[in-house]
């Protein structure tokens, strides 16, 4: 009987080499005239392990990390096949201390499912909340949503199930269900993993948001720099359809739901839930004026659900085992758990699925590992290119949307990227400012010509020309900017910068004693 050994075909996974070393564990047993199977499954998000390359034993998967071509000849000499003892042997991966102290809910088959096998994806529960789903009436589907307390995991963090009832509640021929899959927040990838690691769970859940609304066509808006999800996501759909999960009979259910993939116009700014509408109609990317709300007047002016990758891939678990089941998990109005991923300056960097609650500190050092440099951490950013620069001093808030609101921060996407202490935070608050004026769509001039000239003023205060009268300029920039543009590029490009002139005054020159402008 063929040894099973697994081997990641995520983009991080092959970014670090994984095809070559799935290539050469092939080589090496042929040579050797050993009889393996090589499975390319989906990552554990333990990135500074990859390639993390697994072997099925009784006791469970052995695995054996970071793992480049020139280890495999080591590994057979030790006989890893049979749990033979090398450097690089993590023993079994599902005690690995750093995936215990985890609750995978969205991510409960990352790392152990291949990508498009249907069969594997039922096996572990797959379609169980479709099949409950298909049970209920669609006021049941929204209601155990909306109880289960999960709220948008994209950024803005409003609670599904309202928005779910207000598609429901708002009478038309055609509803639509859009999934917003343009991940491009910086330090970001938990949309991709899923898409590329359990495609499956997605395309459930958009099944049962369009059962949940009357909708029977779903788009899924899709970041044009992800060309291995592109892939798996419509294998994925071939085989649900093929299946039965999708098209004009559900299971033979007399209910219809329908699936694309669409390619995203490669602009930050179709991230925002208006502007991706507009792309996706084939317009040029601009941010729509509301009222009326897509929810109302969405896709071709049809009501429609607009809801983030994770936030309809945490579905399914919910229609699966129940809402208080899911609502147990977390702190406050924050239920359930979050996606976090770790990035930048970070010995340990990877995707972590907690329930609310945990700190800053704990994700940084517990998981993290602290910084690779060895150097203190200085400043984490928290929400992408438009969330807030947290000191030290803050590290200890607990993940959780009202404690970050509190201390003005945003958890956004569930990005964390660290800095050590050589960073200058002034280079920081420019690149927010000079992000803003690349990605705006132009239409408002608070973020068109606001961001342009953040640039400019603080190009001075780095130059040292008249700092005090240039950072009042800020600060009155960025209150026109927060208040006048029209959606959240601009009117967020303020966080980033006033969080980094107000914790690390040092840095744009001036004295933390002083009194702010």
């Amino acid at each position: 009987m063929s040894i099973k050994i697994f081997v990641p075909i995520d983009s991080t996974a092959l970014s670090l080499g994984a095809n070559e070393v799935a290539e050469a564990i092939l080589k090496e047993a042929q040579a050797r005239k050993l009889d393996i199977q090589i499975i390319r499954n989906s990552s554990r998000g333990l990135f500074w392990l990859e390639t993390l390359v697994e072997v099925e034993t009784p006791q469970g998967r052995i695995g054996f990390g970071p793992v480049n071509p020139n280890d495999v000849k080591s590994l057979f000499d030790a006989d890893f096949i049979n749990s033979g003892k090398h450097p690089l042997a993590l023993g079994i991966v599902a005690e690995i201390d750093w995936l215990k102290k985890q609750e995978r809910l969205t991510f409960a088959r990352m790392g152990i499912t291949e990508p498009t096998n249907i069969d594997q994806y039922m096996a572990h529960d797959g379609f169980q909340g479709l099949k409950n789903a298909l049970n209920l009436k669609p006021e049941a589907i929204v209601e155990t949503v909306t109880a289960s307390g999960l709220r948008g995991r994209g950024g803005a963090a409003f609670p599904t199930g309202i928005k779910w009832k207000t598609v429901l509640d708002t009478k038309a021929t055609q509803k639509y269900i859009v999934c917003n899959a343009d991940e491009g927040d910086s330090g970001t990838y938990s949309d991709r993993m899923i898409m590329e690691g359990d495609p499956f769970v997605l395309i459930e859940g958009m099944i049962i948001a369009g059962l949940a609304v009357g909708a029977t066509q779903g788009y899924i808006y899709l970041r044009s720099e992800y060309p291995h999800a592109l892939k798996t996501l419509n294998e994925a759909i071939h085989q649900a359809t093929k299946a039965g999960y999708l098209g004009e009979d559900i299971l033979k259910s007399g209910k219809a739901f329908h699936l694309e993939v669409r390619r995203a116009a490669g602009a930050y700014i179709c991230g925002e839930e208006t502007s991706l509408l507009e792309s996706l109609e084939g317009k040029r990317g601009l941010v729509r004026f509301k009222p009326p709300l897509p929810a109302i007047e969405g896709l071709f002016g049809k009501p429609t659900v607009v809801n983030n990758v994770i936030s309809l891939a945490t579905v399914p678990i919910i229609l699966a085992k129940g809402a208080k089941y899911y609502q147990d998990f977390g702190m406050g109005k924050s239920r359930g758990t979050l996606p976090i991923q770790l990035a930048g300056n970070l010995k340990r960097t990877g995707l972590i699925e907690k329930a609310f609650g945990i700190t800053l500190r704990e994700l940084l050092y517990d998981f993290g590992g602290g910084s690779l440099s060895g150097k203190p951490i200085k400043a984490v950013q928290v929400g992408g290119p438009l969330g807030a620069y947290l000191p030290e001093s803050q590290f200890d808030t607990p993940l959780d949307y009202e404690k970050f609101s509190e201390i003005w921060a945003v958890l956004g996407h569930g990005g964390i990227v660290a800095f050590d202490e050589t960073v200058n935070m002034a280079k920081m608050a420019r690149y927010a400012f000079d992000f803003c004026a690349i990605e705006s769509c132009g239409k408002c001039t608070p973020c068109r010509i606001g961001s342009t000239r953040g640039v400019e003023v603080i190009d001075h205060i780095m130059q040292g020309h008249d700092v005090k009268k240039h950072i009042a300029l800020i600060r009155d920039l960025s209150d026109t900017m927060l208040n006048g543009s029209l959606c959240a590029l601009g009117g967020m490009t303020p966080y980033p910068v006033l969080s980094a002139l107000n914790h690390f005054p040092k840095d744009f020159g001036v004295d933390a004693k002083e009194p702010k402008a």
